[in-house]
């Protein structure tokens, strides 16, 4: 398939772009509100319902407007949140004792019946979630009186804390139904305002809420899914920050800006590259090694990412307690040999046509730039293997519709905080985890990661569960039904009236909780 011709363009051409356009627009921005930050956003949460939004936008605004009963530190320990303690009388029992004097952001008291309810509508289908297949082990949850949650496990899961943080869900009114997400309640320091699709969500500082206080008043999520535009907003000064959400290029230009400041810290979001393992092609694990093999990631980082990424070896970041690199194979220390690539094409019977091409495949990636910059490149060095790679972006609903159905062969996506506990190899790599009930949606199935993960998660031996996740992360290097690329550095782009930030290694938005705004 040919691509149109900005499609081939430069990202120094844009740069330069990004420049004259800058230098034309200094002068014409409107003036800031003084009480509202403005974030950019690529696109709309798919969902605002913290029980069913599993992208990063969805996932980053939820944590603002709710509570998840623990909550991550900056070590990726679970310190208490809504839940002030929590017990275990025996292992297959947890026991919460719920913060005082918590409201939701129309007034009501929080209280065991909604947090009931949250993990009960997840369960019971009430709400049509992936984020089910995290509470597949709970048999049974109890609210014994106002401020006690009892849940009961069927068998020990050792990922249950992490499934109920902040990030991964946060507690909703006992009652709310599908349609919640359209008008969402929570208890955080943000209260929802509006939401228009595919253009913004607006947020102010709630009166209800425990924590204290955000000194900004009003956050409006401006969807802007173009990159250079999203630059040019940050430019003129009619954005106030983004994060994650240029390419280097774009950051190398407007660092020279004496209104913008860039913030950054090694990050742990994961860019991956998905196979389709139900496709002919793809479904030989030869040809996925093939391709691997074939990628160059060290440069791509340097040309794409100038040297803001660190090359990934694993799902998990590199320094969590279960992280365990590949010993060897196509993804190890980022292994390229096109040789061995030309090999393995050639023992699984792909031989090179006339033309010099052995088959066709396509990718898909969102209209993201830097994801669909990824697919030029890949094209670029897939032919040298003699693969056809044909890149086609799509606006973000309708490409995360087609992954999840499994309309795809090959795609590229984030994993943005999902990534940080080992939870995430059920999730996205068990065989009971094919969408809807969770994110394994290349189908991929094995039968011995199957039974190697029930044992992690379900073993109180942490010693156990690091060798059974070690186990885990060979068996994936060699089977790849995804290749782990990079670490994204976490980037804050941001004006200077914008002050007080710091920024996040999964990239968030908890800046905006201390952050202020200069008059």
């Amino acid at each position: 398939m040919k691509q149109r011709g900005h499609g081939i363009r430069s990202p120094r051409i844009w740069a330069s772009l990004l420049l004259a356009c800058g230098l034309w627009l200094a002068g014409c921005a409107a003036p800031p509100s003084p009480d509202t930050a403005v974030i950019l956003i690529e696109s709309s949460p798919t969902s605002l319902d913290p029980r069913i939004g599993i992208d990063a936008q969805a996932e980053h605004i939820d944590s603002l407007i709710f509570d998840g009963l623990v909550r991550k530190d900056e070590r990726f320990h679970l310190q208490p949140w809504l839940a002030e303690s929590w017990d275990m009388p025996d292992p297959l029992t947890y026991i919460f004792h719920l913060r005082p004097g918590v409201r939701f952001h129309d007034g009501r008291p929080l209280t065991s019946r909604d947090v009931k309810w949250t993990l009960d509508s997840m369960r019971n289908g009430e709400v049509l979630t992936a984020k089910s297949g995290a509470f597949a082990h709970v048999a049974e949850v109890d609210a014994p009186d106002p401020a006690t949650v009892a849940i009961h496990l069927k068998t020990p899961d050792a990922a249950l804390l992490w499934n109920l943080s902040d990030g991964a869900v946060g507690i909703v009114p006992a009652g709310s139904g599908r349609d919640f997400g359209a008008h969402p309640i929570g208890t955080g320091p943000f209260r929802f305002v509006s939401q228009q699709q595919d253009r913004d969500v607006v947020l102010e500082r709630s009166g209800e809420s425990w924590q204290p206080a955000p000194p900004i008043r009003r956050v409006r999520f401006a969807v802007v899914p173009d990159a250079i535009t999203r630059a040019l907003e940050l430019e003129k000064g009619s954005a106030d920050a983004c994060v994650n959400c240029l390419t280097a290029d774009m950051l190398a230009a407007l660092a020279r800006r004496k209104n913008l400041e860039i913030d950054s810290a090694p990050g742990t979001s994961l860019q991956y590259l998905a196979f389709n393992t139900q496709d002919k092609i793809l479904a030989d694990v030869r040809v996925r090694q093939a391709i691997a093999s074939a990628i160059d990631r060290p440069l791509i980082i340097q040309s794409l990412w100038r040297g803001r990424a660190r090359l990934a070896q694993s799902l998990l970041p590199p320094n969590h307690w279960a992280w365990s690199p590949p010993e060897n194979g196509p993804t190890a220390a980022g292994d390229f040999n096109l040789a061995r690539a030309n090999s393995l094409l050639d023992a699984a019977g792909w031989r090179r046509g006339p033309d010099g091409v052995r088959f066709h495949l396509g990718f898909k990636s969102s209209t993201d730039e830097s994801s669909r910059l990824l697919g030029l490149i890949l094209q670029q060095q897939l032919r040298q293997a003699g693969i056809a790679l044909e890149p086609r972006s799509f606006e973000f609903a309708t490409f995360y519709a087609d992954i999840v159905r499994g309309a795809f062969q090959m795609y590229t996506l984030r994993w943005v905080g999902g990534n940080e506990d080992p939870d995430i190899f059920r999730y996205a790599f068990d065989t009971s985890m094919f969408p809807p009930h969770g994110a394994n949606r290349g189908r991929y199935s094995n039968p011995d990661l199957d039974a190697l993960i029930r044992d992690g998660g379900a073993s109180g031996d942490q010693a156990r569960r690091r060798a059974d996740y070690a186990r885990i992360q060979q068996i994936l290097a060699r089977d790849l039904p995804s290749i782990n690329l990079w670490y994204l550095d976490a980037v804050l782009v941001h004006n200077r009236r914008l002050q007080n930030v710091e920024v996040s290694g999964s990239g968030t938005f908890d800046f905006l909780r201390t952050a202020t705004l200069a008059r």
